[in-house]
């Protein structure tokens, strides 16, 4: 993992305008700064008119391209529909793909362009934003950028292709093969991970946007965090916070954010524990489809997430209670504490992650003995055939629960006996689980 060190001064050198009636107050211990900026740079006073010479010349030794619009209809086949992805609000994705010979020195691979909707709710400002994080950090759980494009009015971002799409398609897409226990943790710990380095960056940043849509996932299910647009610089030096416009998805912001617009490290670590609450239920963060006590995910988990047997019952029932008893009461320790009404009690991502490391080395059935019974038919109409094919079926299932490869196909099965388990006292979590 690297942070890339890009003085931004220089990113955009024709483009600042110095504020020189700006006079720091001495008698101001902490500083708030009330915009967004990028070491000092803020948004606003950046012109768009010599953008794209300034990026390209600041960023030319950090492997991202600036790319011109003709290359990109090329790649995209003139934005064509069956290359086509998707849409959020940033604008439509295209698929793509990239060489030698469109670029020398490009590695040939695929990828997605992202196009700014110029209608759409973001803009400029987030565009511009993203560009800038994601061409200074790098980090196997955030997606990576490839190059980007400014041209007239047109914003473009061009990022390497993530096959598996987002974690809200794999979690809510209808006909979608359910997620096994295992990868659910993986893809926990990715996004955790992916967190913890942003936080921990020399120079912090509060992502402000963190969401199952916005966690997309390679051929494996590696997560990588994507959409930097409403990302901000953390508070440096004695700050507590960073106030800001209140900004963020509805279901998965910190209450704190929402009443004061004060961002921390501690609203990331919340929305995480809204993302881990949907792996762990099925569930969407509001659904206004449900009963009115169950329409906002938060408020009608978190109580029972304490109580194992009501634990049991909120788990998504896809999952076939295929799934470690200990695994799951200590992955719902680490979302309760997570979301708990005290930022301050909430325990930082790098605590997160290593709660949940211990997770990955549980087997999907590790707590659980799969009982399989077929009854034979007693009408005299079934042959002799029928009820040969009865038997060889009882054979199947037999071999299938005591072969090794039925450790990876078990989630099949429905019937099923669990036996409880006690919490972890190892977990970093365990002490400070009344306390939230």
């Amino acid at each position: 993992m690297t942070v890339m060190k890009i003085a931004w001064e220089s990113l955009v050198p024709n483009c600042i305008k110095p504020d020189q009636n700006t006079k720091k107050n001495p008698k101001e211990k902490k500083v708030i700064r009330t915009q967004i900026s990028f070491h000092g740079i803020p948004v606003s006073d950046i012109s768009s008119s010599t953008l794209s010479s300034d990026l390209s010349i600041s960023l030319a030794g950090s492997n991202i391209h600036s790319f011109n619009l003709q290359e990109l209809r090329v790649i995209t086949q003139n934005f064509s529909t069956s290359n086509f992805i998707g849409e959020g609000g940033f604008g439509p994705v295209h698929k793509g793909f990239i060489d030698d010979k469109l670029r020398p020195g490009l590695k040939a691979q695929p990828v997605a362009v992202k196009l700014l909707d110029l209608d759409g709710s973001q803009g400029h400002r987030e565009w511009l934003t993203e560009v800038i994080f994601l061409g200074q950090l790098s980090h196997p759980h955030l997606v990576k950028l490839i190059g980007y494009c400014c041209e007239e009015e047109h914003r473009l971002l061009v990022y390497e292709y993530m096959p598996r799409g987002s974690l809200e398609n794999q979690l809510f897409r209808r006909y979608s093969v359910s997620l096994p226990w295992s990868t659910r943790m993986k893809i926990a710990l990715g996004a955790a991970k992916g967190l913890a380095f942003l936080h921990e960056a020399k120079k912090p940043v509060i992502y402000r946007d963190f969401k199952a849509s916005n966690i997309l996932l390679d051929s494996d299910y590696t997560a990588k965090l994507s959409d930097f647009g409403l990302a901000k610089d953390g508070p440096e030096g004695d700050d507590t916070h960073v106030s800001t416009r209140v900004m963020g998805t509805h279901g998965y912001a910190a209450p704190e954010y929402i009443m004061t617009g004060h961002l921390t490290a501690a609203s990331d670590v919340y929305s995480f524990g809204v993302v881990l609450l949907e792996l762990l239920t099925g569930r969407r963060s509001v659904d206004k489809n449900r009963p009115h006590r169950e329409q906002n995910l938060v408020d009608w988990a978190r109580p029972q997430l304490k109580d194992p047997r009501k634990l049991r019952r909120i788990m998504d029932p896809r999952l076939e209670g295929m799934y470690s008893e200990e695994g799951i009461q200590n992955a719902a320790l680490v979302a309760y504490q997570c979301l708990s009404h005290r930022p301050k009690a909430r325990p930082d991502m790098s605590t997160v992650v290593k709660t949940l490391e211990p997770l990955m080395n549980y087997d999907d059935s590790s707590s659980m003995v799969t009982f399989v019974y077929t009854a034979r038919a007693e009408s005299s109409d079934v042959s002799e055939k029928d009820i040969q094919g009865e038997d060889s079926q009882k054979e199947l299932k037999k071999e299938s629960i005591s072969s090794p490869h039925h450790q990876k196909q078990h989630h099949h099965h429905k019937n099923h006996y669990k036996h409880r388990k006690e919490l972890s006292p190892n977990s970093p979590l365990h002490n400070g689980f009344k306390r939230a």
